[in-house]
C-alpha cells in the first residue's frame, strides 16, 4: 500500500537493501519494510550448491573425450558477486535478470579451461584412465582462478564421474582391449602350458637324477663287492700260501728226515757190509766144496742132490752113460727127506 512492501529472507539468503543508491541494510535472514520507488533489493544465496557439468576436451592424439562430473560451491563473499552480477529481485523474490544463471556457466567455463591443457598433454588411453587426476586439476584450477576469486566463490568439492571417448572410438578401444585381453589370455594359456612343461621337465629331470643316483649306488655296491671279493681272494691266497708254506716246511722236514734216514741206512749198510766182509773173509779163499762140507749137517737134501748133479755135470766127459728116471729122483728125494726127519727126531 502506497508503495511500501514487506519482505523476509531465509537464513541462507544474504540480502542487501539499497535505498537511493546507498546500502541501507545488509545481512542474512533479514525482514523489513521498504519503499518500492527508491529501493533495490539484492538476494545472494549463501548456501552450498551442486552444479553438474559435462564438456568436451581434445587429447594429445587429437581424440575427443567427454568429461562429466559435479562440483559443489558456495558464495563466500556476497558483496563481491553482487558488485559484478545483477542479482536484484522483485517483491516476489524473482530475479529481474538471468545473471545468476550466468554465474554457474562461468564456473563451468573455468572448470573446462583448467582441464583443457592437462587433457591435451595426455593420450586417449591415458585420459580415459586419469579420472582422479582430472578431478585434482579442476579443484586446483578453480581454487586458483581469478574469476572465482573475483566472484567471491568457494569451491567445496569436485567429483569427476567419467572421462569417456566418442562411441566410435570407444568401440575401437573395446575391440583393441578385447584383443589385448585375448592376447593376455593366450599368453596366460601359453605360460600355463609352459609352466606345465617346465614342471614335467623338472619331474623327468628328478626321475633321471633318481635313476642316476640309484645307478651310482649300484655302482658303489658292485665296486664294494669287487673290493670284498679281492680282499677275500687275497685272504684265500694268503691262507693258501700259509698252507703251502706249512706243507713246504713239513716236506722240508720230511726231506731232512729222509736224508737223515738215508744217511743212517747207508751207515747201517756200511756196518753190515763191514761185518759181512769180516765174517766172510776167512771163507773167501776156500773151495765151495769145502764150505759145503763144513756146512754138511745143515744141508737140505735137495741141495745135496743139486750138488751131486753138478758133480755129474763137471765130470760129464768121464761118464759114459747116465740114466736118471723120475722115479729115481723121487725115491732119492723121499730117502733124503726121511733121513733128515729121523735126524731131527733124534
Amino acid at each position: 500500500m502506497f508503495g511500501i512492501n514487506y519482505i523476509k529472507f531465509d537464513t541462507m539468503d544474504h540480502a542487501i537493501h539499497y535505498q537511493n543508491g546507498k546500502v541501507k541494510r545488509e545481512g542474512k535472514g533479514l525482514s523489513f519494510f521498504y519503499f518500492t520507488p527508491n529501493s533495490s533489493i539484492i538476494r545472494v544465496p549463501v548456501s552450498s550448491s551442486d552444479l553438474r557439468f559435462i564438456f568436451t576436451q581434445v587429447t594429445g592424439d587429437f581424440q575427443e573425450v567427454t568429461v562429466q562430473g559435479q562440483l559443489t560451491y558456495r558464495i563466500a563473499e556476497p558483496r563481491k558477486v553482487a558488485e559484478i552480477l545483477d542479482l536484484t529481485i522483485n517483491g516476489s523474490m524473482v530475479y529481474l535478470t538471468d545473471d545468476y544463471e550466468k554465474l554457474e556457466q562461468r564456473i563451468i567455463n573455468e572448470a573446462q579451461a583448467t582441464t583443457s591443457s592437462y587433457v591435451l598433454s595426455l593420450s586417449l588411453k591415458e585420459a580415459l584412465s586419469s579420472v582422479a587426476e582430472v578431478e585434482k586439476e579442476i579443484v586446483n584450477g578453480l581454487s586458483n582462478s581469478n574469476m572465482v576469486n573475483m566472484l567471491g566463490l568457494e569451491i567445496m568439492g569436485v567429483n569427476v564421474f567419467d572421462v569417456r571417448a566418442t562411441p566410435e572410438m570407444a568401440k575401437a578401444l573395446e575391440a583393441q582391449t578385447r584383443e589385448s585381453l585375448q592376447q593376455e589370455a593366450d599368453q596366460a594359456i601359453y605360460e600355463r602350458r609352459n609352466f606345465a612343461v617346465e614342471q614335467e621337465r623338472k619331474i623327468k629331470e628328478s626321475e633321471l637324477n633318481t635313476e642316476i643316483a640309484v645307478e651310482e649306488k649300484q655302482k658303489q655296491i658292485v665296486e664294494k663287492q669287487m673290493e670284498t671279493d679281492v680282499v677275500r681272494e687275497q685272504n684265500d691266497r694268503k691262507i693258501l700260501e700259509m698252507k703251502m708254506d706249512k706243507e713246504i716246511s713239513v716236506e722240508n722236514q720230511k726231506k731232512g728226515l729222509i736224508g737223515m734216514k738215508v744217511v743212517n741206512d747207508m751207515k747201517a749198510a756200511d756196518v753190515q757190509e763191514y761185518v759181512l766182509n769180516a765174517t766172510l773173509k776167512p771163507y773167501k779163499d776156500l773151495n765151495w766144496k769145502t764150505l759145503m762140507a763144513i756146512n754138511g749137517s745143515n744141508q737140505d737134501p735137495k741141495m745135496n742132490i743139486a750138488l751131486a748133479f753138478r758133480e755129474f755135470a763137471e765130470n760129464a766127459d768121464k761118464i759114459g752113460t747116465l740114466n736118471i728116471s723120475p722115479d729115481l729122483l723121487d725115491s732119492l728125494l723121499q730117502t733124503q727127506t726121511k733121513a733128515r726127519t729121523g735126524n731131527k727126531k733124534r
